[in-house]
């Protein structure tokens, strides 16, 4: 029994579907006045079982590039643990939970969920032996969250949804990049076009180097109050620039040594970015 519920926290990637829940409830509480815990608890539990779902799905789809890579090999998948028909009814289960979950709060929110869903699954996935244009296509899901939290919240998709949405869409480059530049060997045995233009050099982080300060504006345009009523005080956008010169400079090490030590630290900092940034804006948010 305790294989079976390990490999199933493999399968659904359990701590990645926790960290896009942290994102939605920190978006949920950007825009409500008062919190209502009922609708909270739905919107993590229904965005819990949407990328629970992806993964799967993402994992049926990849089972045998996933026996070539060290890091994924001893999936239950690969191992034959767990078999395909088992993976794919968790999947579709999931799916439905999720979908039905996130439109019992208000349809828009099932709507991007399931938009989430079949990007990821669809697109994403095919494209990643295809062209490295894939980490584009896979940022689409990946910043739905955050910006599905204030859609279930207000059940309306505005500038500040989309501002919370391109936030956590220019995060992903560095992030995805600095893994992809860690795991570029492993993602070459199995056909995986993961850094920019496919190759491991000084022209990869240039791209990280540009995407990094893309976010770091975005991250800090709400001080200007253009994009409604998501706003953030003067000081917040300070802490906020300040934690993006940290990604910053982990890039420009980076980019001088291109040592795997410096893309690992940059990929942990772009992790710490991301969950100070939401945190500081909801306590910016609570202190106004």
């Amino acid at each position: 029994m305790n294989t079976l519920y390990s490999d199933l926290k493999q399968l659904t990637k359990v701590g990645l579907s926790l960290s896009v829940v942290f994102s939605s409830v920190a978006g949920y509480l950007l825009a409500v006045e008062t919190i209502n815990i009922g609708t909270l608890l739905l919107l993590a539990l229904g965005g819990f079982f949407m990328v629970g779902a992806s993964n799967a799905f993402n994992q049926i789809i990849e089972k045998d590039t996933d026996a070539i890579m060290l890091r994924t090999q001893n999936r239950p998948l690969p191992t034959n643990r767990m078999t395909v028909n088992f993976a794919l009814t968790i999947a579709v289960i999931f799916t439905i939970l999720g979908i039905s979950i996130l439109y019992s709060i208000n349809p828009k929110t099932a709507l991007f969920g399931a938009v989430s869903i079949f990007i990821y699954t669809s697109v994403y996935t095919p494209l990643k032996s295809v062209t490295p244009l894939s980490v584009f296509v896979g940022a689409i899901p990946g910043a739905i969250p955050f910006m599905l939290g204030w859609v279930a919240a207000t059940n309306h998709f505005g500038i500040e949804a989309g501002m919370l949405f391109l936030i956590q869409f220019f995060w992903q480059f560095p992030h995805f990049w600095a893994i992809g530049w860690l795991q570029f060997e492993e993602y070459k045995k199995a056909g995986f076009n993961m850094l920019p233009m496919n190759t491991k050099d000084k022209g990869a982080v240039k791209q990280i180097i540009f995407y990094t300060f893309i976010m770091i504006l975005v991250s800090i345009i709400p001080v200007l109050k253009l994009s409604g009523s998501f706003y953030i005080h003067p000081i917040t956008a300070i802490i906020v620039a300040l934690l993006g010169v940290v990604m910053l400079y982990y890039a420009f090490k980076l980019h001088k040594s291109e040592e795997n030590i410096d893309a690992r630290k940059l990929m942990l900092s772009s992790v710490l970015y991301i969950t100070v940034v939401q945190i500081v804006y909801v306590v910016d948010k609570f202190l106004h």
